[in-house]
């Protein structure tokens, strides 16, 4: 890779700072505006085009065009020109430059696909595949009750402390991306999960501190261990384990309130979306199970 130019990289490292320490973003998400970042100024050294710092508009034109010849997909060359226009962002705030070289660029046309969901039978099957007369049994009902009952990503889930659980006015405080906090209402299954697990399951797997759900050790079970628990746990119920993940989960929860008639607004808050136009999708996601089911059931279809 084309060595990047000494301004290049202390601007880079100082608008990532930036994205850390004042807007609080995650740490992979920090790091794909580095790649993306990164790549633009090795472009730019290459072709002998100006420093990353004075952003044209024809540099960035041009560099999004080569991405597209070489078969890059709509959707990274998509996230490559929000990066660009965020950066561009930073340095007007700092009188760097007076005016965004991209404004006027559009962003590459993308199909957006619908996320993959399970049927609500499936979801009844994998929630009741742990074998709860096991102390980690316990956990994994209470982790996957409160998954479908929230429709909490991943690391939220994991996160969790023993703190942000108010099993008596139903509620779970969650830490979601950009450090933003939202308040989740429980309900009744999983909260039954959760006082089960809490009280014959927990003290057992000795955890460490708060830690709501610990693994090993007692620390705070990871990302990849909860894949794995959930793919074997898929098989138990019947499920092949390359349809599901935590966020197929996820995307159940949205789609089956959706379905039952919830409203756009409310699934948006529970999910943490910033933008509602990203919850949308739950609608079409419902409106392509009917149609699905109606072909496949309707006599006349």
């Amino acid at each position: 890779m084309t060595e990047l130019r000494p301004a290049d990289r202390e601007s880079i490292g100082e608008f990532l700072d930036h994205l850390a320490a004042v807007r609080g973003l995650s740490p992979r998400t920090v790091e794909a505006y580095r790649r993306d970042l990164e790549a633009f100024s090795a472009w730019l050294a290459r072709h002998g085009r100006g420093r990353l710092g004075a952003l044209e508009e024809a540099a960035i034109r041009d560099w999004l065009r080569e991405a597209g010849l070489c078969g890059l997909a709509p959707a990274t060359r998509a996230r490559r020109l929000s990066a660009i226009r965020t950066y561009a962002g930073w340095l007007r705030r700092r009188g760097e430059i007076t005016e965004d070289p991209a404004a006027r660029l559009d962003a590459p046309r993308r199909r957006r696909a619908l996320p993959r969901v399970l049927g609500e039978r499936e979801v009844e099957a994998l929630l009741e595949a742990p074998d709860t007369a096991t102390p980690r049994g316990l956990r994994d009902r209470a982790m996957l009750e409160l998954l479908y009952a929230t429709g909490l990503r991943v690391s939220e889930l994991v996160g969790l402390t023993t703190g942000a659980l108010d099993l008596r006015r139903g509620l779970v405080r969650v830490l979601g991306k950009g450090r933003r906090e939202r308040i989740v209402p429980l309900g009744a299954r999983a909260l039954e999960a959760l006082a089960a697990y809490l009280e014959r399951g927990r003290p057992e797997l000795h955890p460490a501190g708060d830690v709501l759900f610990p693994g090993r050790g007692g620390t705070a079970l990871s990302r990849q261990a909860f894949w794995a628990r959930l793919k074997r746990l898929a098989l138990a119920a019947s499920i092949e384990p390359s349809r599901i993940s935590p966020h197929v989960v996820r995307h159940s929860f949205a789609t089956h309130l959706v379905a039952h008639g919830a409203d756009l607004r409310t699934v948006q808050q529970l999910l943490g979306h910033r933008d509602i136009s990203t919850t949308e999708i739950y609608t079409h996601v419902a409106r392509e199970r009917l149609r699905r089911l109606y072909d496949e059931h309707h006599p006349r279809a």
